[in-house]
């Protein structure tokens, strides 16, 4: 039978993965696939990479738009990144008709609706397993797996690079400065990691999968984002002393008034599968109504782990190649048709536990003017921390974890205890999440 040509925009380190894969393990994919899957073209501006990794065995171009232009292409894999011409060559390659398998998590998350309208006028599938927590097939789950399920929310470690962090902090007791060097050093974290730490990946990645699992617009543009870098080692210590431990979560949630769409470091009980995710290990916990809830653990990251979701999407866009566009299961598992436009809640409005911690001066009255303030919010305590001030110091840190509350309330207390005189500095605020 006929090959499938694919066109490979890119020859990176997914790039390169994906055709290393294909070709070691072509005849098992061709007997899953039903006909053989072949790279046709590459194009990469470092041509002599591109012949290095080929081996002569395709065409080599530095021009990306001849790929997405060449008649013998039926699926087009892009492996560029970013949202300039990468952008551009998608929505070309679905104008001439083709398939896509893209990797590119911030196309999806900043121009997805665009994208897939394009694709759904012109019967060509977009595919982007890849595009979230790399080796883990999560799109999958959600979108075919899950399909019987209400998906009430979606809890995700969907960075590597930060995990990695923040395993290094809690187990040495290290800084962030300090460990994220490390992670640079490792080739862990990138020269300008900001994307990563400050949470604009997870957050990418957490627009793509709320989209699917509540029928709604890609909505990136309203998520709250928040990283790690402000982050202290107390708190991590603090933490665990409470059965805590703090990852980078991407959290989304089905509520009443609309939905949450959130990244920022969390608390999660330390009894909890997900809370002992460690490493550049990512892991992905979905709650549906009928299944209850379930966890995807893998590398998320990773040359072979990221083609291994690529190639399981040029299978799949194989299998379903000629059949009617109809069909097939929508690019975001709801019909076009059925997609809605839920708002996206603001932070204010999100109810959650909280951890606080404030330094204060050691001296009587102290605790209850700040329990005080509390109450008024109708914020309860669920468990305090009050330590011993060290010889000849005369202030002390208390930590507070409450029960679920408004964030608004929460605001309106710490603004109100820092006016306190015997409150010294800015009280650090970290949400909490049990996960159930």
């Amino acid at each position: 039978m006929k090959p499938i040509n694919v066109g490979l925009l890119g020859i990176g380190t997914v790039g390169g993965g994906t055709f290393t894969v294909l070709k070691r393990n072509a005849e098992e994919i061709a007997r899953r696939a039903g006909r053989p899957i072949q790279v046709s073209i590459v194009a990469d501006k470092n041509t002599e990479l591109a012949k290095q990794v080929t081996g002569g065995s395709c065409k080599i171009t530095d021009d990306a738009f001849a790929v997405v232009n060449d008649p013998e292409v039926d699926i087009v894999a892009e492996m560029i990144g970013g949202c300039g011409v990468a952008k551009e060559l998608v929505l070309k390659a679905i104008e001439n008709g083709k398939h896509v398998v893209t990797a590119n998590k911030a196309l999806l998350a900043t121009h997805g609706n665009e994208i897939f309208s394009a694709a759904q006028k012109k019967g060509v599938i977009v595919a982007f397993e890849a595009a979230v927590a790399g080796g883990i097939p999560i799109i999958k789950a959600l979108r075919e797996g899950l399909t019987a399920n209400r998906i009430e929310w979606i809890a995700g470690i969907i960075n590597g690079t930060t995990n990695f962090i923040l395993s290094e902090m809690r187990d040495k007791g290290l800084s962030f400065e300090t460990v994220l060097k490390e992670a640079q050093r490792l080739g862990y974290a990138e020269a300008d990691p900001t994307f990563d730490v400050e949470g604009v990946d997870a957050a990418h990645k957490l627009t793509i999968m709320s989209a699917i699992a509540f029928g709604n617009s890609m909505s990136f543009d309203k998520a709250h984002i928040e990283g790690i870098s402000k982050l202290d080692a107390a708190d991590i210590r603090y933490a665990e002393q409470l059965g805590y431990r703090i990852k980078l979560l991407g959290i989304t949630k089905r509520m009443p008034e609309g939905v949450e769409l959130r990244v920022h470091p969390t608390l999660i009980p330390a009894k909890r599968l997900i809370a002992n995710v460690e490493g550049a290990m990512n892991a992905v916990l979905v709650k549906g109504d009928a299944v209850g809830p379930t966890l995807y653990y893998g590398k998320g990251a990773g040359a072979e782990p990221t083609a291994s979701s690529v190639i399981a999407d040029l299978v799949d866009i194989t299998r379903m190649h000629t059949a009617d566009p109809e069909h097939r299961v929508p690019h975001l598992a709801f019909q076009p048709d059925a997609m809605v436009d839920l708002p996206i809640l603001p932070l204010s409005e999100i109810v959650t536990s909280y951890y606080l911690r404030l330094r204060v001066e050691d001296k009587p009255g102290v605790l209850a003017d700040i329990t005080r303030i509390l109450a008024d919010q109708q914020i309860s305590i669920d468990a305090m921390i009050q330590r011993e001030p060290g010889e000849g110091e005369d202030q002390t840190d208390i930590i507070i974890l409450t029960h679920q509350t408004r964030e608004k309330n929460v605001d309106a207390a710490i603004t109100k205890i820092e006016s306190l005189t015997a409150v010294k500095g800015k009280l650090t605020r970290l949400r909490l999440e049990e996960l159930l």
